[in-house]
């Protein structure tokens, strides 16, 4: 595709990076099969390629209005069509820089500004934590919706004893994941120790950045980044550790992405690119798991599993079968949905806060899909997903660690090195 960027853009860093994405586009239109929300409008402004030519229109001068905005809000950035496309258009990219440009063009209303610096600061770790300690409390009087999104967390596991570790890392603690999930976190350290990991949580690392640029804060995003590597940076430098973990697949997708978004600061690139190197999702971690911890799982705790498999995982990190083929190994039965298992189920970090109608409608959709596998229960691996899923689901929904827990019961943990 031709694009000749206008002046006033002409030395813009989001135009030039959009405009490198468009000019691989060939207008095929594979995207647009795999789009989820092309798929439930039917309006071309609502798949990839009707958006390429929103952004492409942009670049090259000509008028941006709030409908604009609202075809681009309304993407998942789910990435679906990124593995689809035989072209190699990072389109993540190229939508991310288009938000920004359109955003800085026509700003957005006053409630929509209000909403989103509203879900910015309450998301935060330290307030959301917080926020849900109350709400926990008011539990009885408040309205259904808003209890569906609240879990009940389970009962703390027995303790396990530990074998002294042979390998240290660190984890992410996220976000929102501590206050609704707070037994994936507990699930992830047993587990790891269990084959003679020491996952440790590291002090002042607070949200990976994703949530603050999908509300539209592209500053705080990178000061959280930033933020972080600071953190980070003096345990791998010193080799404390040799890897930072993330057991939601949107903070690793996240983390991954650090030394491209981060490459043009000179302070930070270099420091970047070695966390970006060391971060993985707990998915990487699971072939070197098994064999330390296959044999080893009560066989009344396995059992058929629905498996959700995010679009963080599938499409951003291309880490699909990973999970299917340990959970298989542990002597799991994972089932894949059949139909659109590859299809986003509409949480997309703060997408289903912002675009409720559209994400209801996909999570219907994948809660159907999910059914006819006919299993007890569903397992992901995205505190987003899960807790998107769970507010709508009749069968329980977790973390794949969580399950892999439970079924190590309360055993001695394995003293094979890693």
């Amino acid at each position: 595709m031709r694009v000749r960027i206008s002046s006033e853009l002409i030395d813009d860093a989001d135009a030039e990076v959009a405009a490198a994405q468009l000019r691989k586009c060939v207008h095929c239109g594979f995207c647009n099969a795999t789009c989820p929300t092309y798929r439930l409008t039917g309006d071309e402004l609502d798949g990839p390629r009707g958006r390429i030519y929103l952004v492409k229109q942009l670049l090259e001068g000509a008028e941006v209005s709030r409908l604009t905005q609202r075809h681009l809000d309304r993407c998942l950035t789910c990435l679906n069509c990124e593995t689809t496309c035989p072209s190699g258009v990072a389109y993540g990219r190229l939508v991310d820089a288009g938000r920004r440009l359109t955003d800085a063009r026509v700003g957005r209303s006053p409630f929509d500004r209000w909403r989103r610096a509203l879900l910015r600061e309450l998301l935060s770790a330290r307030r959301f934590t917080a926020a849900v300690e109350v709400a926990r409390r008011l539990r009885p009087i408040l309205p259904r919706a808003l209890r569906a999104r609240l879990p009940v967390p389970p009962a703390p596991a027995p303790a396990r004893r530990e074998a002294p570790p042979v390998r240290r890392v660190l984890l992410l603690a996220g976000c929102v994941q501590p206050a609704l999930l707070p037994n994936v976190g507990r699930a992830t350290r047993r587990v790891l120790a269990a084959a003679g990991i020491e996952a440790r949580v590291a002090a002042g690392a607070l949200c990976c950045g994703a949530l603050r640029e999908h509300l539209s804060d592209h500053a705080g995003a990178l000061a959280a980044m930033r933020r972080n590597v600071d953190v980070w940076w003096p345990a791998l430098a010193f080799g404390e550790v040799d890897a930072i973990v993330a057991d939601a697949s949107a903070c690793a997708l996240a983390l991954k992405g650090y030394p491209q978004a981060l490459a043009g600061d000179p302070l930070y690139a270099e420091r970047a690119a070695a966390v970006g190197a060391a971060a993985c999702d707990l998915a990487d971690l699971l072939p070197q798991l098994v064999p330390r911890l296959a044999g080893r799982l009560r066989p009344e705790a396995r059992g058929p599993l629905a498996w959700h498999a995010p679009c963080t995982l599938q499409h951003g990190q291309r880490l699909s079968g990973v999970v299917e083929r340990g959970l298989r190994d542990l002597g799991f039965d994972p089932r894949p949905a059949v139909r659109e298992a590859a299809m986003c189920c509409g949480s997309a970090g703060a997408y289903s806060l912002l675009q409720p109608g559209i994400a209801s409608a996909l999570r219907e959709r994948k809660l159907a899909a999910l059914r006819e596998t006919g299993a007890p229960q569903i397992v992901s691996a995205n505190v987003g997903c899960i807790l998107h899923l769970g507010a709508a689901s009749e069968r329980p929904v977790r973390h794949f660690i969580e399950v892999i827990d439970a079924a190590l019961g309360p055993g001695d943990a394995s003293t094979a090195p890693v």
